[in-house]
């Protein structure tokens, strides 16, 4: 009787150890749920303020918000490509850890820009703006070569198998076609040529010399073949369509009713 109360002491510590832990991953996965959508929003929210900005505002503080949406909007692109392109391609890590190195330098130009943005001291501003709208497009270039190779590494793959599947499906249709026959060269020494002439004369003498009954052994038999001609119209001779399997598409045929 004791050991069946702890056993059953251990079945119900076990599905309250299972339960807290299921609760526990569940909580944090809604927690990262929420996170994620709330950072989502944010950036929806600044980069709308920056774009308003950029068209709305003129000066310092517009040049800012261009360089800023310019700069948020290349390292974004590149690094969905980039992580769409590991899933299947693991030679792209490498690239993904060059880009996590760049997203230092972008982040510490995009604090930058944006604490720019709130000085009041417009033409230490103004004077800064060279040198900030060089590192935007050192940063901005690195970023979009970075995408587009990995673009057109992607795009060579398709290419490839896709010529792969072209060869394999022109082999295939050519065995589906293996009744066309190209028919054989003229042998030298038969057709137009002196020597097919000479060959046919002595060919036709021979025959008138040789007697009704040698000529009629001389023919081929009901059991041979006639040569190739023969051979091809076997090759395209249809089959029965009761023997063929079918296909889902396909209704059964009707059996022969007789009257």
């Amino acid at each position: 009787m004791a050991s069946v109360i702890l056993i059953l002491g251990l079945l119900f510590f076990a599905f309250v150890a299972l339960g807290v832990y299921a609760g526990v991953k569940a909580v944090g996965a809604a927690k990262r749920g929420v996170d994620r959508t709330i950072g989502q929003a944010r950036r929806t929210v600044e980069e709308t303020t920056l774009r308003a900005k950029s068209y709305g505002q003129t000066g310092v503080g517009g040049e800012l918000a261009q360089l800023r949406l310019a700069l948020r909007t290349s390292m974004r692109a590149t690094q969905e490509a980039l992580q769409a392109g590991a899933a299947e391609d693991a030679s792209l890590a490498e690239s993904l850890g060059l880009f996590q190195r760049l997203s230092v330098h972008g982040h510490e130009l995009d604090d930058e820009l944006k604490k720019l943005e709130r000085e009041p001291d417009r033409a230490t501003v103004a004077s800064l703006l060279p040198s900030l709208k060089q590192r935007t497009e050192r940063i901005t270039h690195s970023a979009d070569s970075l995408r587009w190779a990995a673009r057109d590494r992607a795009r060579q793959f398709s290419d490839d198998s896709l010529d792969a599947l072209n060869a394999q499906i022109d082999v295939e249709a050519g065995a589906l076609r293996h009744w066309t026959v190209e028919p054989d060269a003229p042998v030298q020494g038969q057709g137009g040529g002196p020597q097919g002439d000479t060959s046919g004369r002595s060919q036709s003498q021979g025959r008138r010399s040789q007697g009704p009954g040698q000529e009629q052994d001389q023919r081929p038999g009901p059991g041979q073949g006639s040569g190739p001609d023969e051979g091809a119209a076997r090759a395209i001779t249809a089959s029965d369509p009761r023997r063929q399997a079918g296909y889902p598409w396909q209704k059964a045929p009707r059996p022969e009713t007789t009257n």
